[in-house]
């Protein structure tokens, strides 16, 4: 029915199906991009899902389709993190909360900080406030690798002190410390979970604030030259939205205490801007037509860090976390899915 649905190896779904099967989660901003694919996840595990979302980045029309599909497992709450009768009504009885809820962009953070601010930040306390007064077991945080701001060593490894470089990346890196703080004070088991640009379908390519992946695709797909800000030679760990769902999934399941941990989930490989450019062009080929990936260049926005790449090796250790589509795969189906086909079948590699 829903043909852009990610899809976990059988294996996966086997061992995640026994932690997940009857649970009752929250799954704050689950109307979103990543959210969304979570709720689906977790919907095809067995979980029942409380979603809340105001629907300010996303429409609810997947998320309707779902519950469509699954009336007694996904529930939808229209309403924000900072409303307390919509988010208290969301946390009853979640055993995990997954808060993905956030204004999650550097350019809009450094056009209105405040907004940003107040959402991820003391939004974040919000839900952690609520999730210790529900008694709820676990709260899995959405970070982001922004936090490392403009740290020239690579890989990027947990230990290092944040350098943000935005409000945005401030107001996450804010959050982590309240998440160890309510660990450490009131017992509440919390993880930080640093998502390094992740990507996929359904991921819109419409905003002026949308991730380059997509916007490189609808340029691409229309006969257009890609938009790079700066010279191109700046280089991201693409992480494909299954990778940080599984990660996710493992974060919320994970029988071990986790006290504030903080965590990278990436690919553990990084490719520059013009790489990309050039081999989504390639992926935009099917009908014999000249698609060029040379690049419009414009000047470097505000907030941008050069290189990123994470050290995925505590995920590894402490979450069993194994990246599981890699970047060409995940490029060809969020291609595909722009396209409005199907997306292709997972390969061997």
């Amino acid at each position: 029915m829903f043909p852009d649905v990610i899809k976990l190896p059988a294996e996966l779904v086997v061992r995640l199906r026994g932690p997940y099967e009857g649970m009752r989660v929250c799954v704050t901003g689950g109307a979103g991009f990543i959210g969304g694919h979570l709720v689906d996840a977790l919907q095809a595990l067995g979980a029942t899902v409380w979603v809340i979302d105001d629907l300010s980045n996303a429409d609810a029309s997947h998320l309707a389709g779902m519950m469509d599909l699954a009336p007694d497992q996904v529930n939808f709450i229209h309403g924000s993190i900072l409303e307390d009768a919509a988010l208290r009504t969301a946390v009853t009885d979640a055993h995990v909360i997954f808060h993905l809820a956030a204004v999650g962009s550097v350019p809009r953070s450094i056009s209105d900080p405040e907004r940003s601010w107040i959402v991820n930040a003391s939004g974040t306390v919000r839900v952690l406030e609520a999730a210790r007064k529900a008694g709820s077991k676990r709260v899995v945080f959405a970070g982001s690798s922004s936090v490392y701001g403009d740290d020239p060593d690579l890989p990027k490894v947990e230990g290092k002190p944040p350098r943000p470089r935005s409000p945005y990346a401030a107001s996450k890196a804010a959050a982590e410390h309240a998440c160890l703080a309510w660990s450490s004070s009131y017992g509440l088991d919390t993880v930080s979970l640093r998502y390094f640009n992740v990507f996929g379908p359904r991921q819109s390519p419409e905003s002026e604030y949308a991730a380059v992946i997509p916007r490189f695709a609808s340029r691409l797909l229309a006969g257009e030259r890609p938009v790079i800000f700066g010279d191109g030679q700046q280089s991201r760990d693409f992480t494909y939205v299954a990778n940080a769902v599984l990660a996710t999934l493992l974060a919320g399941s994970c029988e071990s205490p986790l006290r504030g941990e903080v965590i990278n989930v990436g690919a553990g490989k990084r490719t520059t801007l013009l790489e990309l450019a050039a081999l989504m062009a390639e992926l935009c080929i099917d009908d014999g037509r000249a698609i060029t990936a040379e690049p419009e260049h414009r000047p470097m926005r505000p907030g941008d860090v050069m290189h990123s790449l994470a050290d995925i090796s505590k995920a590894a250790t402490i979450l069993g976390y194994k990246p599981i589509v890699g970047l060409k795969q995940g490029l060809a189906d969020t291609i595909a899915w722009q396209r409005g086909l199907p997306a292709s079948k997972p390969d061997s590699a």
